[in-house]
């Protein structure tokens, strides 16, 4: 069995998404503005969820993402499992790094980067390798599951659109829908009768 609905909730704001820095594997927290956000995203997706006695939680081990979980499973009364194949996609040499940064550096390999393809000599994941590991985390965690059962899958922006693509059968990089918003989420219903058996209910929801 399987349950029956997966919601893939990307985290609250951090400084570095304000300031348009990548942040792939940096542990960096919510800012003041990403911890309101994770606590009304987590009071919308109560509202959202209705039951949620059949509710489970699982989320990348990154401090952001974490504390986002946490808004939830607080006003919900469960845990927070934790899976490092939940983390962001790696980015190497460009973590911590903004677009003018980058492109000064690195001019010839931003602009491979801006067509969708993943330049060598950065150390950055391929985003078929995100999907692969994301993807896996997130079928372990929806399987042995009853399908009256949720299941929220906390995660980041690149990791997040990768095995949403994975899981409607695109290939990862070929999924023509914006990423989500901090703190937004999108959910899917599993569907064994079809092929591929998810189906997309929502996308880029969140609590305004």
């Amino acid at each position: 069995m399987t349950a029956g609905t997966v919601i893939l909730w990307r985290h609250g704001q951090t400084d570095y998404n304000l300031e348009g820095r990548v942040q792939g594997g940096v542990d960096i927290p919510l800012n003041a503005t990403g911890m309101v956000q994770a606590a009304a995203g987590a009071a919308a997706l109560v509202r959202y969820l209705g039951a949620t006695d059949r509710t489970a939680i699982v989320s990348s081990p990154l401090a952001r993402a974490r504390a986002t979980a946490e808004a939830l499973a607080a006003l919900i009364g469960v845990g927070v499992a934790l899976d490092a194949r939940l983390r962001e996609r790696e980015f190497g040499a460009w973590e911590g790094l903004t677009r003018d940064e980058m492109t000064a550096r690195w001019p010839d390999e931003f602009r491979l980067w801006r067509t969708g393809a993943t330049p060598a000599g950065i150390g950055m994941e391929t985003k078929t390798q995100v999907a692969d590991r994301v993807h896996a985390a997130v079928l372990e965690h929806a399987g042995g599951r009853q399908p009256a059962e949720t299941l929220v899958v906390v995660s980041h922006g690149s990791a997040t659109t990768q095995v949403l693509a994975r899981l409607l059968g695109a290939e990862p990089g070929h999924f023509p829908v914006r990423g989500l918003d901090n703190a937004h989420w999108s959910t899917v219903n599993h569907r064994p009768d079809l092929a591929p058996p998810w189906r997309l209910r929502a996308h880029n929801i969140g609590p305004g």
